[in-house]
């Protein structure tokens, strides 16, 4: 308990501290231990996702609301075998499994965030697109899956980032994805009346 206890104190960043992303529903429902096998991979992960993406966006948009984050190999497994929406262990390494590299060798950590500012400023279908290219306009993130609920998103940071943005949110489908013809450029006109 008293690693545990002193895991959630560990500072990712200004504002997140891991506890933070430790919390899971398929681990407190089912009693499976949402802990990490290899605790300095996930915090030098959770490390990069907080710095590198979830501090800018709370500054310019005020504070995130952390709907999941972390996710240990046995709580993922469990999920995925149970279809309670997580794929694979090896898809999640290097996303929600943060304590594990994927097939590359490579190290990346995965939050779903809602951003109220966009839901009370937002809210029409497709609103969701705004905020995906402000987020490819501004920050290094290696990709973005957005839900219909909230507007809600996964965002990933990873040592080699694809920048591809998905939806399950109409319209469902890839927004952008390396090859895509909107994939270059400046997109600033999309997301018009934005922070800066």
């Amino acid at each position: 308990m008293r690693g545990l206890e002193d895991l959630g104190r560990v500072r990712l960043s200004k504002n997140f501290f891991f506890r933070d992303f430790l919390f899971s529903e398929i681990a407190a429902v089912h009693g499976i231990a949402n802990v990490p096998d290899d605790p300095e991979l996930a915090i030098e992960a959770g490390r990069r996702l907080c710095e590198e993406l979830l501090e800018p966006l709370q500054a310019t948009f005020g504070r995130l609301h952390l709907r999941s984050g972390y996710r240990s190999a046995a709580v993922n497994e469990f999920g995925n075998r149970n279809n309670l929406n997580c794929s694979t262990n090896a898809a999640s390494a290097a996303n929600h499994i943060w304590d594990m590299r994927d097939a590359d060798g490579c190290m990346g950590a995965t939050a779903c965030i809602a951003i109220p500012w966009l839901i009370d400023n937002h809210d029409r279908e497709g609103d969701w697109q705004k905020m995906a290219w402000w987020i490819y306009d501004h920050l290094p993130y290696a990709s973005l899956c957005f839900f219909p609920k909230l507007w809600a998103s996964n965002i990933q940071w990873h040592e080699r980032p694809e920048r591809r943005i998905m939806s399950y949110a109409k319209p469902r489908g890839v927004l952008t994805k390396p090859g895509m013809a909107n994939h270059e450029g400046d997109h600033s006109n999309l997301y018009a009346g934005f922070p800066r």
